[in-house]
């Protein structure tokens, strides 16, 4: 079960909005690139100003905004005709790029550290690009569980406004990062296991003598 299978409920409450965008001219690139550049500026911000544990509260926020960002844009690819190779390109890579600027300023907060969050970036990545590997191999493309996109923004936004209410994370708290990139892990295991699944039934049979 991951939060992604909310999605159609989710897109059905954006239809109006999507409508009306499309009918004033924006395209779904300009809400892919926007999405992104939102998510690195409130990354460096966060990481290289220190505002305080504050401001960790606008994680959680952009967090449920993003994925109405990221909703609209397929939205507008798919049902008013602005499927492009470049945005397919443009959803993957701002997709991955924008995770990394968001959880990026946790490497700050004691005890969670440098190490681990990096580890827990490098492998939300690698899920990632499992998940967009699957049509090369005649599979959909995967977004299974248990730690998905939409599910690492559930953790991290929580995450973010508890340091914000709360503060100091207590010192349990080190297992956290080490316990989120191992559920990553094995999203990605689970991706490629499903994709190759999926294939298997119109795999070319191997040439016989």
């Amino acid at each position: 079960m991951s939060i992604y299978q909310l999605k159609p409920r989710f897109q059905a409450l954006l239809r109006p909005t999507v409508g009306r965008l499309a009918a004033a001219g924006v395209t779904a690139n300009q809400v892919t690139v926007a999405a992104c550049a939102i998510s690195v500026a409130l990354g460096a911000w966060l990481y290289a100003a220190l505002p305080g544990p504050w401001a960790f509260a606008l994680v959680p926020a952009w967090m449920l905004l993003r994925m109405a960002f990221n909703a609209i844009d397929g939205m507008l690819a798919r049902e008013h005709g602005q499927q492009s190779r470049l945005g397919a390109f443009l959803n993957e890579l701002t997709d991955v790029l924008s995770d990394a600027a968001l959880y990026a300023p946790f490497a700050l907060l004691v005890p969670l550290g440098g190490f681990w969050v990096g580890a827990f970036i490098v492998a939300a990545g690698l899920s990632e690009f499992a998940g967009a590997l699957g049509p090369s191999v005649g599979a959909s493309r995967r977004y299974d569980g248990p730690l998905g996109k939409s599910d690492r923004a559930f953790v991290i936004g929580a995450l973010g406004m508890y340091v914000a209410l709360d503060g100091p994370l207590p010192a349990a708290s080190a297992w956290l990062m080490p316990l989120l990139t191992a559920l990553v892990a094995w999203t990605t295991v689970n991706r490629v296991r499903r994709a190759l699944a999926e294939a298997a039934p119109t795999a070319t049979p191997p040439n016989l003598p």
